[in-house]
C-alpha cells in the first residue's frame, strides 16, 4: 500500500494561510497557483480547509473551490463549514473528490452515517483536532494510559468537548468514515514534528487510514510519522508553502528510507 504525501492548504479570505497552533495566520499563496504547482510536483492529494467557515457560522465559500476544481489534476478534499449532506452535495457537484467534516460530526455523529449512505465511505473524511490535556485536567490513571491524554477540539480549535480521543476515532470508524485526518493543535505550525504518540495511538486503534497532521518541519518528520506514528499519509503545509522542500524531494527522501511512495 502506497503511503501518501498531501499538502494542506488552509484557506481564509480566498488565500492560503499558515499559522502556529491555529493562530497568528500569515498569507502564504494563492490557492489556484498552489493547486497547479502541487499537482505538477506529484502530490498524491490536496486538502483544502476553509478554516474560518465554522467560526463565522457560514458554509464553505464555493468561489475558490470552483477555481481550484478547474485546474487541479490530483484528487482533492475540502473541509470547513460543512453542516449537512446538502453542503457535501454542493461540493461534489463542483468536482471535489472528498469532503472533511469535524465540528458537525462531533455535534451530530449520525451525519457521518448519513453521508456514508449517500456518497460512500471513501468520500467522507472525519477530521479530528486534538491537544494534550493539561496535567491538572487529566487524572493520574488517564495520564498513565493511552486513553484520557488528549482532548478533542471543535470550532476551529476554539472549543474543547467531552469526548475521549480513541473512543471517538473508533466511533467514527464504526459509522463508516473512510479516513481520519488527525491534527495536533500542540504541534501545528511549530515545525517540531508530529505528535507521534497521539498519531500512533489512533492509528493502532482503528483499521481505516489515518492522516498525520500538524508539526512537519523537515523530511525526517514525515518519515517518523510513517514509522513511529503508523500513519497512512502525512499532511504538511509550511515545508511546502515556503519552498523548504518540494513534493518530489519529500517522496525521493521517503523512498530512499524504504517507504513505499508513488514517484
Amino acid at each position: 500500500m502506497f503511503k501518501r504525501v498531501i499538502p494542506c492548504l488552509d484557506i481564509k479570505d480566498g488565500r492560503v494561510v499558515k499559522g502556529v497552533k491555529f493562530a497568528n495566520l500569515k498569507d502564504a499563496r494563492d490557492p489556484v497557483e498552489a493547486a497547479i504547482a502541487y499537482s505538477k510536483q506529484g502530490a498524491d492529494e490536496l486538502v483544502f480547509l476553509d478554516i474560518a467557515a465554522t467560526t463565522e457560522n457560514r458554509k464553505t465559500r464555493l468561489d475558490w473551490v470552483k477555481r481550484v476544481a478547474e485546474v487541479v489534476t490530483v484528487p482533492f478534499c475540502v473541509g470547513g463549514g460543512i453542516r449537512d449532506v446538502a453542503d457535501m452535495q454542493d461540493l461534489f457537484a463542483l468536482g471535489v473528490d472528498r469532503v472533511s467534516i469535524n465540528t458537525a460530526a462531533v455535534k451530530n455523529p449520525n451525519l457521518i452515517k448519513q453521508a456514508v449512505e449517500k456518497f460512500g465511505g471513501k468520500r467522507i473524511v472525519v477530521a479530528i483536532d486534538a491537544r494534550r490535556k493539561a496535567p491538572q485536567r487529566a487524572s493520574l490513571r488517564a495520564r498513565q494510559s493511552e486513553k484520557g491524554k488528549w482532548e478533542i477540539l471543535i470550532m476551529g480549535g476554539e472549543e474543547s468537548v467531552d469526548l475521549e480521543l480513541i473512543e471517538w476515532a473508533k466511533q467514527v470508524e464504526r459509522l463508516g468514515a473512510g479516513e481520519i485526518l488527525l491534527t495536533s493543535k500542540d504541534a501545528d505550525g511549530t515545525k517540531q514534528g508530529y505528535d507521534l504518540e497521539m498519531t500512533s495511538a489512533v492509528a493502532q486503534a482503528v483499521k481505516i487510514p489515518v492522516i498525520a497532521s500538524g508539526g512537519a518541519g523537515n523530511l525526517e518528520h514525515l518519515y517518523q510519522a510513517f514509522t513511529e506514528g503508523k500513519a497512512d499519509a502525512v499532511l504538511a503545509a509550511s515545508i511546502f508553502h515556503y519552498g523548504a522542500y518540494s513534493i518530489k524531494e519529500a517522496k525521493e527522501y521517503l523512498k530512499s528510507k524504504g517507504i513505499l511512495v508513488k514517484i
